[in-house]
């Protein structure tokens, strides 16, 4: 029994050993997957970078429509090259293109009014005129030839016609002169043509309902979507079938309001959207002077910049990482710089980079 224990302890004093010599061993380190980035100037200034396609002026183009509707066709891909004016997207323009051929038609009728207005005296509506002229004069000659006629047997014999008959025949004149003075009056009133006040009103008529009709063919065009520039797009949010606002088109994922459609410059123009910590800004070289080298995150490759210009003015750093509820108030200026074509990188807008800035 004695030697079993021996055995055992001994067998634990040499398991002891070597766990303990195994647990004392350093491992040897894994080499990195990537370096990280270094600062390749002397007084180098350190800034968060995006990428962003190459503008004169602003980031990406992010196109919004001015309507609302539901999509009803999408014409370009993503990555797809687009001219200034191309049909980017097609909104459900069903009720407005009714209201523009109600409109068109209302304008149309106005129009036809105002033409008959000017076109007074119509040649038919003068002749009938002339007609009832005609006929009252031969009315008033009737009458006037009967009271001549029982005047002059009055005055010959006053028992051959009875005063009655006589001032009949008298009143039957009279009523023939006004009659002749009516339409010679009417005549001369069809023959003088559309009175020049409902010519103008109907001119303001026609004009209202014109330009009302052109607002509305004019908010037609809103409802196709097109490139306000060159460029090619970078990001489509909506698809067949989703409503779109003049806030956007709501994404799902993000529970946000995106931009229906972003569009840059082409692939191998990128810029570099630099965000320069307020402390380090005096630290900056002059801008003849500046340097800078972006590295990519995640990888061992650097690019040289070229300088294109600083936005100046500083501004919440929230413009980068969109938090709001960032307790200190970080401030940054923003710094653009171009990033000169390199072939088989994968860059592509919207990537955030490392930059350091030197002279």
């Amino acid at each position: 029994m004695k030697k079993i224990l021996y055995v055992v302890a001994v067998v634990g004093l040499i398991g002891g050993g070597l766990v303990a010599y195994v647990g004392a061993r350093t491992p040897v380190a894994l080499p990195p997957a990537f370096n990280p980035a270094a600062n390749p100037y002397k007084n180098g200034v350190y800034a968060s970078g995006i990428l962003e396609s190459e503008q004169a002026s602003g980031q990406n183009i992010n196109v919004y429509p001015e309507v609302s509707g539901t999509v009803k066709e999408i014409l370009v891909k993503e990555s797809q090259e687009v001219h200034k004016g191309d049909l980017l997207i097609q909104i459900d323009d069903s009720i407005q293109r009714a209201t523009v051929e109600q409109l068109h038609s209302q304008s149309l009728a106005a129009l036809t009014a105002l033409d008959e207005l000017r076109a007074q005296p119509r040649k038919e509506n003068l002749e009938v005129s002339e007609a009832q002229v005609v006929a009252a004069q031969a009315a008033l000659k009737t009458a006037q030839d009967t009271y001549t006629k029982q005047k002059t047997a009055y005055d010959l014999n006053p028992r051959a016609i009875g005063k009655d008959a006589l001032d009949s025949a008298a009143n039957a004149v009279a009523t023939a002169r006004a009659n002749l003075e009516v339409a010679e009056k009417q005549r001369d009133l069809t023959k003088a043509g559309a009175w020049t006040y409902d010519i103008h009103n109907q001119e303001r008529q026609y004009e209202a309902s014109q330009k009302a009709y052109l607002s509305a063919a004019a908010l037609l065009s809103k409802y196709s979507l097109r490139a306000p520039r060159d460029g090619r797009v970078l990001a489509i949010n909506p698809t067949v079938g989703s409503y779109v606002s003049a806030q956007g088109a709501y994404d799902s994922y993000t529970e946000s309001m995106t931009p229906v459609i972003v569009l840059g410059s082409s692939e191998t123009e990128l810029n570099v959207r630099c965000y320069v910590d307020e402390i380090l800004v005096p630290r900056l070289p002059a801008p003849s002077k500046m340097k800078a080298q972006m590295s990519v995150r995640g990888s061992n490759q650097k690019f040289d910049l070229e300088y294109v210009r600083t936005q100046p003015i500083v501004s919440p750093k929230i413009e980068l990482s969109d938090q709001r509820q960032e307790r200190v108030d970080v401030r940054v200026l923003p710094i653009i710089f171009k990033l000169k074509p390199v072939r088989g990188a994968n860059l592509y807008p919207g990537q955030l980079v490392d930059v350091y800035i030197g002279g």
